[in-house]
């Protein structure tokens, strides 16, 4: 099912295998033509430019906070650490947050809001986090490997929404895995959604407890149910959770759950949730097969009916977004890897406008021009 775009994503595998031996402590972007691709001059142009290129950005949780736009994203670093299906090569150590009066106006970065080594429990490995606000104070979700090399969630606080973020001494009590995402329904209820199968270790979660010699991926159960991403309701104090963690099951236009083998519709991580029009349209990335796809439902807890594919293969392995409104439009933040050329773990963020239809589909967004 991969499309045409897919030969850039192969070719940028190839690149970045070599690419992560670099000798140097953390490379910093150089400057791209944002018009063409990295990997052949005369083939297709970008559909968006880079954010911001004086460090690389991935995994963007975009929010409207104040009449402003803030980006929550990860922030890649040379790791010098070779490529594997563990992702070790994303060795993420702060974050920085960004915001901007306006899509397409000017980018603000505000410096580091969290580091690594200021949070109590932490190993290593920060990867992609979210953000909430509630009370007057704004909330940083992230997950990291803790001293076990287990993935928690964590929970850091400010009263502004760029940080400096002070990380509570533990993470949330029965956290795991990956990419939290926190949504706000319309009756003030916060719920975070979850996980990522692979280097995310949910697959090492079967049963309520992790297995540490469990599987590296997915595979070996092809015609089973697909691993589900997770929902959980929040605490009122947002440091919890408020309830045992649930599944969230993603099922065909049948009612049948996709499969593990269903590559192209499955789960594999970069949980978000939007509401529109009464509708929950929960989105993520199939991962592998490199699609940003949806599926909607009724309430926050599912189940949520496949309906397809938001934003097709982008250059690089990995895929992360977020969808916001914001002065009468919505957007897609997602990211690519233009900037390294397609070095898969030095990615950058993006833009671009969402449209939905009006059946309540959404438009799929090709990021490259015609």
């Amino acid at each position: 099912m991969l499309q045409k775009y897919t030969y850039p994503i192969i070719i940028a595998l190839s690149i970045a295998a070599s690419a992560c031996q670099s000798k140097k402590p953390e490379k910093q972007p150089e400057a791209a033509n944002a018009q063409t691709t990295p990997t052949e001059a005369s083939g297709p142009q970008f559909l968006n430019k880079p954010l911001i290129t004086e460090i690389y950005t991935a995994d963007p949780s975009a929010h409207v906070f104040n009449n402003k736009i803030y980006i929550y994203p990860s922030h890649d670093i040379e790791s010098n650490i070779p490529q594997n299906d563990n992702g070790d090569h994303f060795a993420m150590r702060d974050y920085h947050i960004l915001s901007q009066d306006s899509v397409g106006g000017k980018v603000t970065d505000h410096g580091v809001a969290l580091d690594i080594k200021d949070i109590p429990w932490a190993g290593r490995q920060l990867w992609a986090p979210d953000a909430a606000f509630k009370d007057g104070t704004y909330f940083l979700y992230f997950p990291v490997k803790d001293k076990n090399d287990v993935f928690r969630i964590g929970v850091a606080t400010s009263k502004s929404p760029t940080g400096p973020f002070k990380a509570d001494p533990k993470p949330i009590e029965g956290s795991f895995s990956i990419d939290p995402a926190v949504f706000k329904d319309s009756d003030g209820q916060h719920y975070m959604y979850f996980g990522g199968i692979w280097g995310g270790q949910l697959q090492k979660w079967e049963n309520g407890k992790f297995n540490p010699a469990g599987s590296k991926t997915d595979s070996g159960k092809e015609n089973d149910p697909a691993i589900s991403p997770k929902v959980v309701k929040l605490s009122a104090d947002m440091h919890q959770f408020a309830e045992p963690v649930k599944d969230v099951q993603i099922i065909d236009k049948a009612g049948k759950p996709l499969l593990t083998k269903d590559h192209d519709r499955r789960f594999f991580e970069a949980s978000w949730m939007h509401k529109y029009n009464g509708k929950y349209y929960f989105s993520y990335s199939t991962g592998d097969t490199h699609y940003i796809a949806y599926a909607t439902g009724d309430n926050p807890y599912g189940p949520f009916t496949y309906q397809g594919v938001i934003l097709n293969p982008v250059l690089g392995w990995t895929n992360h977004q977020s969808i916001v409104p914001f002065s009468d439009k919505w957007y897609l933040f997602y990211h690519d890897t233009e900037l390294s050329k397609g070095q898969t773990h030095l990615r950058n963020i993006k833009v671009t406008e969402l449209k939905h239809n009006p059946d309540g589909t959404i438009e799929t967004i090709t990021a490259y021009k015609e």
